[in-house]
Order: structure tokens, then C-alpha cells, then sequence
């Protein structure tokens, strides 16, 4: 009977030991990423003569890690400044090593990465899992171990792994591959995936539970442009599909809608607030994509919002739904802790006026005699409400609001 019993206890190791191998299941992003990715706004500008200022290079990280050490970012919660693609040389090492360009990376990665850190800040790199990246540079192409063990070395935080010049086919062996060569380093790494949408592209019928159970976060659509088609284009693709991948969010694992283009050019205020607000309502990873040198007061002001972040943050983890949609109006909504609620109302029209919606609590799921409403955008208490709640919309605009149950 000993003997049975050590024989099932040796079992059980053994099944602990190869779960903890197979699935990533490294204890991070337990509440969406925040922080801020060079993609959106600098792209692949590699020529640091004509353009050093916005380059990618050394020079424009440390501004970005600057900056969000001393604005208020890493105050609010963004914590990882993440290069994308074209930091690379365009060949690895002598000993098959990856490598930063030296003109525009002279110090190397561990030097920004030990920079971040100094400030309280963590930093994020890009690859790639097939034989190059988007850009041509050198990719993963089979190199788990040596390129998990080159980013731990550096002081890596946060890898996004993109699927340019990978066979969808092999996606589903290949990317849970490097998140356990990452779990091997014994560093803390959070895994991003593009792995989902080169599948979803390809015609594929994505497994989102598997996905979940190798990345912390990921991909599920196109990138997105400056522009606010781009972000309603997002925005439609999430509601119309949620159904088939918001059920694998939760804490360490979240869908990616991509980039915030929060304080670049072409989102006037309304829409800036409704991106910002329905990215915190997915719970989505917060990654603005922006110059932090140059940004207007405004939309420093939107990124900042800490009621609005609180939302996205919420230890719930719950991704809000879309729960109607009518013509040019769209009602969303997010469980919170403490039986709260956040709402968003969004006005999809370009009409030149301001339009009153009402929102019944059947609708909400509201079963409370009454609700306490507070916008979190004016950061004002609206008062109590019974039954519905009437709010005034902005034109491409959103009202976004906290409702908690009424008490005593």
C-alpha cells in the first residue's frame, strides 16, 4: 500500500512537472500590460542620420523611458517601454546569437533594459517566430533556447512574437515552444502571441483555449493605423467575434486589440476618449504607441485618467461585452469587484450634435432597485437611478460610467 501510494505521489510530480513545461503558466500580467511600444508611431525608421530623434535606436528609448518615468505614466501603471521591429543587426553573432544594429544600439539591449529598471520601468522586445521578422531581420527560426536565454540575459521583460515568414501550420507546435524556453530561463517574461490572427487570416478556426494556456496575451486582428476607421474597424471586429475569444481572457491571459494611437494625429478628442475608454472596458492591454516628447495636455490627460485605468485594472479580470448595438448606437459592459458595473455608451455618428440614449437595467442586467452613477471621464457623481440611465452622447463620442449597487 506504500508503495502504491509514493508510485501515485512520483505520478503526480510528474503530471505537475509536465503541465508546468507544457503551458506557460508563469504567474504574470495578472491585470493587463500597460506601457508603451514603438510601432504604430515610429514603424521601421532605421535612419538615425537623417532622423535621430525618431529613429529606432538607443536615443529614442531612453527619451520614451524618460518620460515615462517622470510624467506620470509609471505613476498611472505603464511600466514597459517596448522596442518593435528593426532594433535588430541583419545577421546573428559569430555564436548564433541575435544582435542589435550597432550604429543605432551602441551600448547594446542589456544597457536600455538596465536602464528601464533603474527607473523603476521594464523593458520589452520584439522577434519573430518564423525565419525573419516583418522587416527582414533576422527571426526566432528554431532558435528557442539561444534567443529565450539572449532575452533573459539582456534583462527582458516582455517579448511580442510576430508570425511574418512562419507556416500557420506550424504555429500551433511553434509558439508554445518558446514560452517554454522562456519559462526555462528562470526569468520573469510576460509572452505576447500574434499567433491567433495570422491564424484567423489564414482561414483557420482558432483554439483560444489552447492560446491561453501558452501566452499571457495576444493578437487576434490587423494592426491598427492612425486613423479612426482603424479603431472602429477594432472596435466592430470585437463585438461582432466576442463571443468566441472573450470567454479565454482573465488574469495572465488578455485579448489584444493593439496599440493605443492616443496623442498621435488623427483622433480628435471624443474619439480619443472612446478608444481609451473601450480598450479599458475589453480589458485590454494598455500599450500606447505615441511620442511622449510631444504630446498635447489633452491627451496626456485621457491616458492618465485613473478612474478609467481602474476599470481596465480591475482584479476581476472580466473582458467587457458589447450588449447592444442599434443603428449608431452601442451600449458596452464590464463586470467590476464589488458587483459594479462600468457602461459605456457610444454614439457612432458624425452628426454635428450632441444625442440622448437611455439604457434600461433589464438590458444591464441590473437586477439592484437603484444604481449610484459616476462618469469617469468629467469624474463626477451623477446621482442615483432607477430602472435606466439617460446620458447625452457626443457625435464619435462615448459617455463611460461606474454603476454600483445603492446601499442600505
Amino acid at each position: 500500500m506504500r508503495k502504491m501510494a509514493l508510485n501515485f505521489a512520483v505520478l503526480c510530480a510528474f503530471l505537475l512537472t509536465l503541465h508546468s513545461s507544457i503551458a506557460l503558466d508563469n504567474g504574470l500580467a495578472l491585470t493587463p500590460p500597460m506601457g508603451w511600444l514603438s510601432w504604430e508611431r515610429f514603424r521601421c525608421d532605421t535612419d538615425c542620420v537623417k532622423d535621430p530623434k525618431n529613429c529606432i535606436g538607443e536615443n529614442l528609448l531612453m527619451d520614451m523611458i524618460d518620460h515615462m518615468a517622470s510624467d506620470g505614466y509609471k505613476d498611472a501603471g505603464y511600466f514597459t517601454v517596448n522596442v518593435d521591429d528593426c532594433w535588430l543587426a541583419h545577421e546573428r553573432d559569430s555564436q548564433g546569437k541575435l544582435q542589435p544594429d550597432p550604429a543605432r544600439f551602441p551600448h547594446g539591449i542589456k544597457y536600455i533594459a538596465d536602464y528601464a529598471h533603474s527607473k523603476g520601468l521594464k523593458f520589452g522586445i520584439y522577434e519573430d517566430i518564423g525565419t525573419k521578422t516583418c522587416g527582414g531581420f533576422p527571426g526566432i527560426d528554431q532558435h528557442y533556447q539561444t534567443d529565450a536565454q539572449t532575452f533573459a540575459d539582456w534583462g527582458v521583460d516582455m517579448l511580442k512574437l510576430d508570425g511574418c515568414y512562419e507556416k500557420v501550420a506550424d504555429m500551433d507546435a511553434d509558439y508554445p515552444k518558446m514560452g517554454q524556453a522562456l519559462n526555462a530561463t528562470g526569468r520573469p517574461i510576460i509572452y505576447s502571441c500574434s499567433w491567433p490572427d495570422y491564424q484567423r487570416g489564414s482561414g483557420m478556426k482558432v483554439n483560444y483555449t489552447n492560446i491561453a494556456l501558452h501566452c499571457n496575451l495576444w493578437r487576434n486582428y490587423a494592426d491598427i493605423g492612425d486613423s479612426w476607421q482603424s479603431v472602429t474597424g477594432i472596435i466592430d471586429f470585437y463585438g461582432d467575434n466576442q463571443a468566441m475569444f472573450a470567454p479565454a481572457a482573465g488574469p495572465g491571459n488578455w485579448n489584444d486589440p493593439d496599440m493605443l494611437i492616443v496623442g498621435d494625429f488623427s483622433l480628435s478628442l471624443d474619439q480619443s476618449r472612446a478608444q481609451f475608454g473601450i480598450w479599458s472596458l475589453l480589458a485590454a492591454p494598455l500599450i500606447m504607441s505615441n511620442d511622449l516628447r510631444n504630446i498635447s495636455d489633452s491627451a496626456k490627460e485621457i491616458l492618465l485618467n485613473k478612474e478609467v485605468i481602474d476599470v481596465n485594472q480591475d482584479p476581476l479580470g472580466k473582458q467587457g461585452l458589447r450588449i447592444q448595438k442599434q443603428s449608431n448606437f452601442e451600449v458596452w459592459r464590464k463586470e467590476l469587484t464589488n458587483n459594479s458595473l462600468a457602461v459605456i455608451l457610444f454614439y457612432r455618428s458624425s452628426a454635428g450634435t450632441a444625442r440622448k440614449f437611455t439604457v434600461d437595467f433589464e438590458t444591464l442586467n441590473i437586477t439592484a432597485p437603484a444604481m449610484a452613477v459616476r462618469d469617469l471621464f468629467s469624474h463626477q457623481d451623477l446621482g442615483m437611478f432607477k430602472g435606466n440611465f439617460t446620458a447625452s452622447v457626443n457625435p464619435n463620442g462615448v459617455v463611460m460610467v461606474k454603476m454600483t449597487p445603492a446601499s442600505g
